[in-house]
């Protein structure tokens, strides 16, 4: 496929652009029905919306609400009401708006108005819901009720379509995130083409997915955060995908081979390895199904459709556009120095290098300070509370943040998340005394029956996110309805939250079981090991846990939380654990496969298993690191979208993929390796038997001077011996591939001789070293027979080829 992708590069290249183009025309002239369905079955606050569903079929608008203050005096004073209330009956004559209710609409409107008299508020009820309201109506009553500001008289907005159009312009995010991804990439490497190679694979995949998901908004619920989520999570594994391609086909290139053959090699080794991390991310996206949350269902849709768009951009597109750029992948730099010194053999060296040294030399003591490291930084996780955000947490210079304090402060701090009891049968008026009398009550007040259903609202002495609200709801329905006799449920949006986030709590064990249960399978069949896929389910819940307590600091504790503009601490919203513990889990098996892949490579040609860990981190480490670098950019860049869920989760994955990548991948997992030794690839010989075989690791290279094809397996053969003929005995004689990979490793017999085993036809490196003597290596090649060769020791001799 690689192949046919390289040669055909236009015909690819026009296919990828229509399909882009033509998805965006489609879905642009569709355009957006995203709906925030929350189903939750069996649950006393989805009762209530039936309910009241049926009783009051027409409040189906969005209503949103205008706040005033007055500094001195009281907002009855003749010269406040000329001032408001031509501004109100202004937006009652807007189109899209259905009613303004004010303070100044005789008894009824007076309870909208504080007990000091200097707070007052009116409720904007638009036609729509607040996703379908257009903008520039939003605005337009933003811009006429803050019209009406004058010294010591002060107007907020708040609401769901109010908090729209204060968020940043769209895109914002995306763009700077994007960046900053450049950068990373432009000094990795080094070469602007190379730059812009997986910036243009992930806007390929980012919009195919996005746009599709929107014409499927039309099909099926799809929540307006999964858009948000699936650009998030598709702009991070396109770039990064991209990227580990593109840094093997720059290492073919450097070794001599031609542009369409190192484009195939790297597709053939790490494209298949794209393949199956980006399958693990769609299955532990698909693990959020397990929770059985609805409205999760169209984030899973959205997700998974963006990753695999962009698997699919890396395996078509990026060869085709290989083919386009031919050598000019490189920079050059790389170029020069390919034309005038020729090929270079491929070795892992610097910091990369340095540090896998490192990391094998002092294996106790840095997996004791990765562990204290992670251990610290999940202490906070143990106070998570789950819950829901509102505008309450918005950042404190927002119109809605400041509306919300406003109203707090003028009616108290229930007054933001009120209690809705729908009554359906019994003593409506007994039930109503048995609620004021409740602790934790401020105001009770029943509203007009309607088709046999009567609503009280319940006020709160407590805001929606304090654990007491949450008391109190247990109170009213454990205790307070029951003994009033009536049939009653509790609703409201305080409630669907207290609901939500307690199912989610419920559920949480077994999805973590599930997705932790999937990885264990998939790293078992991959690599044939029992201890790698445990290891690797140990470090996913390390991470887990660490970036969570991180999430738990910053956005629960409110440490630097106004410093980063983020707003005012609360409780974690409930849907966050599970898409971020999915989406952490798939990111972390790309990092693990494509680390302990390479380990596995070198273990199956030296059963060595400390050269194994030590090649494997050394030749990973640094496309790991900045693959995991961009990723931080790119999910930290998402604290701009104005969203306050899509801040949360940028934070908490950036955490988690910085945590994971720096800490566990590069330090913790392959110390852990060392430690444990050969039982890294320990299994049962009857469970290799069932197991079924799945190549992840590359597949061998073919060498440039190999024979023609049809010769297999063959040998090179000899006599190892000093300088005066004599036979050595105990030279260990070592074959390596032109990558300089390790082949097979024998001991020469007591008359010297040897014999070592050869893959295929050839060009390979021979080295040989004993005790007393110099090493010594030669190129050796071989044909379709066993080649014999003799290799010559001699003492105080110093081969170049040995020591390179």
């Amino acid at each position: 496929m690689a192949r046919w992708c390289y040669r055909h590069r236009l015909v690819v290249l026009l296919l990828w652009v229509g399909a882009l183009f033509g998805l965006g025309f489609a879905a642009t002239t569709a355009g957006t029905d995203y709906a925030n369905v929350f189903s939750l079955p069996n649950t006393d606050s989805k009762r209530a919306y039936d309910q009241m569903e049926k009783a009051f079929p027409d409040s189906a608008g969005d209503t949103d609400t205008v706040v005033w203050k007055v500094a001195d005096g009281t907002v009855r004073d003749a010269s406040v009401r000329d001032r408001l209330q031509p501004v109100l009956d202004e937006i009652a004559g807007m189109k899209g708006v259905g009613r303004v209710a004010g303070p100044y609409e005789g008894e009824r409107g007076a309870a909208q108005i504080s007990r000091d008299g200097t707070i007052a508020y009116a409720q904007i009820t638009f036609t729509e819901q607040a996703n379908a309201v257009p903008k520039e109506l939003v605005q337009d009553v933003v811009d006429t009720a803050q019209g009406a500001e004058r010294a010591g008289l002060q107007v907020e907005l708040g609401g769901q379509a109010i908090q729209r159009v204060q968020e940043p312009p769209t895109g914002l995010a995306e763009m700077v995130g994007i960046l900053a991804a450049a950068v990373v990439l432009f000094f990795a490497f080094g070469s602007l083409f190379a730059m812009l190679l997986p910036i243009g694979i992930a806007i390929f995949g980012v919009g195919t997915g996005l746009f599709s998901t929107q014409l499927l908004s039309h099909a099926t619920d799809i929540p307006d955060l999964a858009p948000l989520l699936a650009t998030l999570i598709g702009l991070g594994v396109g770039i990064d995908y991209a990227l580990f391609i593109v840094t093997r086909h720059q290492r073919g290139l450097l070794r001599g081979l031609a542009p369409e053959e190192s484009a195939v090699v790297a597709l053939n080794t790490s494209g298949r390895a794209v393949l199956f991390a980006g399958g693990t991310v769609c299955i532990a996206l698909a693990g959020m199904l397990v929770t059985n949350l609805r409205f999760l269902d169209g984030v899973v849709i959205g997700t998974s459709l963006t990753v695999v768009f962009s698997v699919l951009a890396a395996t078509t597109l990026l060869p085709a556009l290989l083919g386009v750029l031919g050598t000019r992948v490189l920079s050059r730099r790389q170029r020069r120095k390919l034309a005038e010194r020729g090929p270079e053999e491929e070795r892992a060296s610097g910091a990369a290098a340095r540090w896998s040294m490192s990391v094998q030399r002092r294996p106790r003591t840095i997996a004791a300070l990765a562990l204290a490291v992670m251990a610290v930084l999940a202490i906070p996780v143990l106070s998570l509370r789950l819950g829901a955000t509102d505008q309450g947490n918005d950042d404190g210079a927002t119109t809605t943040r400041q509306a919300y304090d406003l109203l707090a402060e003028g009616f108290g701090p229930g007054f933001n998340g009120p209690l809705q009891v729908v009554v359906t049968a019994g003593d409506t008026d007994a039930l109503a005394k048995s609620i004021k009398g409740t602790p934790g009550v401020a105001a009770v007040a029943a509203l007009p029956p309607a088709g046999g259903v009567t609503v009280i609202q319940v006020v709160p002495t407590t805001s929606p996110q304090s654990v007491r609200t949450d008391q109190l709801i247990d109170t009213l329905r454990d205790r307070v309805i029951p003994d009033a006799g009536a049939t009653a449920h509790v609703g409201g949006v305080t409630a669907v939250s207290k609901d939500f986030a307690t199912i989610t709590g419920d559920r949480l064990p077994w999805f973590v079981a599930t997705i932790i249960g999937l990885g264990f399978l998939l790293l078992l069949i991959a690599f044939r090991s029992l201890v790698v896929p445990l290891t690797a389910a140990l470090m996913n819940l390390i991470a887990a846990a660490a970036s969570f307590g991180v999430l738990v600091a910053i956005f629960q504790w409110g440490w630097g939380l106004e410093l980063l503009g983020l707003g005012k601490e609360g409780p974690i919203n409930a849907f966050l654990p599970v898409i971020m513990l999915s989406l952490l889990f798939g990111l972390s098996m790309d990092y693990q496969v494509f680390l302990v892949s390479r380990m596995h490579e070198e273990w199956v040609h030296t059963k060595d298993n400390a050269r194994a860990v030590r090649v494997g981190l050394a030749e990973t480490g640094r496309v790991i690191n900045s693959a995991a670098l961009i990723m931080v950019c790119v999910f930290l860049a998402f604290v701009l979208s104005g969203d306050a869920g899509a801040a949360m989760a940028g934070v908490g994955l950036a955490a988690a993929v910085a945590l994971d990548a720096f800490i566990l991948r590069t330090a913790l997992v392959p110390a852990a390796m060392h430690l444990l030794g050969n039982s890294n690839w320990w299994l049962p010989a009857w469970l290799d038997r069932r197991l079924p075989h799945l190549a992840v690791e590359p597949a061998e290279e073919p060498s440039k001077d190999a024979a023609p094809a049809g010769g297999g397996a063959s040998a090179v053969h000899g006599f190892v011996r000093d300088a005066e003929g004599e036979p050595v005995d105990g030279a260990v004689l070592t074959l390596l591939s032109k990558g300089g990979r390790q082949l097979d490793r024998v001991t020469s017999l007591a008359d010297g001789s040897y014999i070592v085993s050869v893959p295929a036809p050839g060009t390979y490196l021979l080295s040989a070293t004993a005790r007393s003597y110099a090493a010594r290596a030669q190129h050796v090649v071989v044909a379709g027979e066993p080649l014999a060769h003799d290799v010559e020791l001699a003492e105080g001799e110093v081969d170049a080829d040995a020591v390179n």
